[in-house]
């Protein structure tokens, strides 16, 4: 969801489940600059390809046409990883993060892009839902 989508996010947050329009109906995702200094009583975080747990640290990428591209320059992780920080603490009562399986029958989405980040979040402790 962007401004520019001509979502309301006055209606996004603080509409309840009886509006389409809000967040209860998940028609629609916040981006991380939506998010970026409210305080959310419940957050769900997709984890997407673009930040890859690859064994000893964090790999970095950006979809670009129809492949992921590694992100080279330092400048532009910083700022990926800043995204998934300023998502990651946005909830005071509680979050899911959800990983998703992947498809190996969609180059743009093979499993291996997330299971590592998945095994990764687990073994930090996190619970499987």
């Amino acid at each position: 969801m962007t401004f520019a989508s001509r979502v309301d996010p006055v209606h996004w947050f603080l509409n309840d489940k009886e509006d389409v329009r809000s967040s209860y109906y998940l028609e629609d995702a916040a981006t991380e600059f939506q998010v970026q200094g409210l305080e959310l009583d419940w957050t769900c975080v997709t984890w997407d390809g673009d930040l890859r747990f690859a064994g000893s640290g964090w790999s970095y990428h950006d979809f670009r046409g129809n492949r992921w591209c590694r992100i080279g320059k330092a400048e532009n992780q910083r700022y990926l990883r800043n995204a998934y920080r300023v998502l990651l603490t946005r909830a005071r009562q509680g979050m899911a993060i959800f990983v998703p399986p992947g498809d190996p029958t969609d180059p743009t989405r093979l499993p291996e892009f997330y299971d590592t980040t998945f095994g990764y979040l687990t073994e930090l402790g996190l619970p499987t839902l």
